[in-house]
């Protein structure tokens, strides 16, 4: 089956400095040879350091800005070939959900002005049934219809995100970037916002791009991961592969980083020495040899390969034979106490009945 999405060696080079004449003589390298699909109803992830090129990508995906070079094709059509009136009805099948709700949504805008906007741009539905498809909209991101009339600030965080979510939805789409959605949320929050988000999927057979740098959020909502570094993806697999045996140094460090909630957990933590390199000035050869723990001379020279096994999971590593078990990098289980252990497993009892009721065990209403 096809991929609904394919992107092929994306590359996005921004000016920095120019000359006196108006000449370039800096570029930011925030993509560089990026490569990648995402199937119907599937969740790619793409995670990495703030500055790596993630939310670039999500942007040149929907030609929000365009590409120096490379393909893009949606459903089997090219995106970069299509003209203004084309392109218009793309954004119909193909929608972004931004990280800051709040900065996201026309302050001088109703809910329902906000809702009905894209109904009436894309001309889906007439306007006198305008109001009762805001109301169902509003009821499947779990928001009551009154509140159409309110505006953003009037709304928490939660909230706002919902609306945000619901905007997206309105032109029924097959493709949803999700861009940091969760980040600005509270903690408490977030949970119930990643659920809607599993929940829509299943519901819709949505495809999302999650763009995100905490792998927490991305273990509980990801199909498959793509890891970024400086521009380029470093390794791609299924998110269950990924996260069991993680083989790319950066991958490695990046996962040692997450915080687990057991003290005696035995694991390896990763620490990188250095600074991340500008992407003014990138590195030769592995852009990531820099930080490395286990950089040879032809890491320094040569830019290593995104090759794939059998299973499809894809690293850029010149090592990758060579370097030691990734086992010891994620925390084992059975490292509670008896007693705590005691006192999880009748949590957890009570989150798989939660979880079959539909109730978030969180301790807050769903409409924040």
């Amino acid at each position: 089956m096809a991929a609904l999405l394919e992107a092929e060696n994306l590359v996005k080079h921004f000016v920095a400095e120019r000359s006196v004449f108006g000449r370039p003589t800096a570029f930011v390298k925030a993509v560089d040879g990026v490569s990648f699909h995402v199937n119907a109803g599937e969740t790619l992830a793409l995670v990495g350091e703030s500055g790596c090129g993630k939310s670039t990508v999500s942007r040149l995906v929907l030609r929000l800005i365009e590409p120096d070079s490379g393909s893009i094709r949606f459903d089997g059509r090219d995106l970069l070939a299509l003209d203004a009136n084309a392109l218009r009805a793309f954004r119909r099948q193909a929608q972004i959900i931004f990280q800051d709700p709040y900065a996201s949504l026309n302050p001088r805008m109703t809910v329902n002005q906000i809702l009905s906007e894209p109904l009436a741009l894309h001309d889906l539905v007439p306007p006198d049934r305008r109001r009762a498809r805001v109301d169902e909209i509003l009821r499947l991101v779990g928001l009551e219809p009154r509140f159409a009339r309110r505006y953003p600030h009037e709304f928490s965080g939660g909230q706002r995100q919902r609306i945000a979510i619901a905007r997206a939805l309105a032109v029924e789409p097959k493709l949803i970037i999700c861009d940091e959605p969760v980040s600005a949320l509270d903690v408490s929050i977030r949970s119930q916002i990643l659920n809607l988000l599993r929940d829509l999927q299943d519901r819709l057979g949505l495809a999302y791009i999650f763009v995100s740098h905490d792998l927490a959020v991305v273990k509980h909502i990801a199909d498959r991961v793509a890891v970024m570094n400086l521009g380029g993806i470093v390794e791609t697999a299924d998110a269950d592969a990924l996260f069991a045996a993680p083989r790319h140094p950066y991958s490695r460090a990046l996962l040692s980083a997450i915080p687990v909630p057991k003290p005696q957990a035995k694991r390896s933590r990763i620490v990188l020495q250095g600074e991340m390199p500008s992407a003014l000035n990138p590195p030769s050869g592995c852009r990531f040899h820099t930080r490395c723990p286990h950089v040879i001379a032809r890491c320094r020279s040569e830019v290593p390969p995104l090759i794939a096994d059998n299973a499809g999971h894809a690293t850029a590593c010149h090592r990758i034979a060579e370097l030691p078990p990734a086992e010891a990098i994620l925390p084992h289980d059975g490292a509670f106490s008896p007693a705590l252990e005691k006192l999880v497993a009748a949590f957890g009892t009570d989150t798989e009945v939660a979880a079959r009721s539909g109730v978030d065990i969180v301790g807050t209403t769903p409409t924040n």
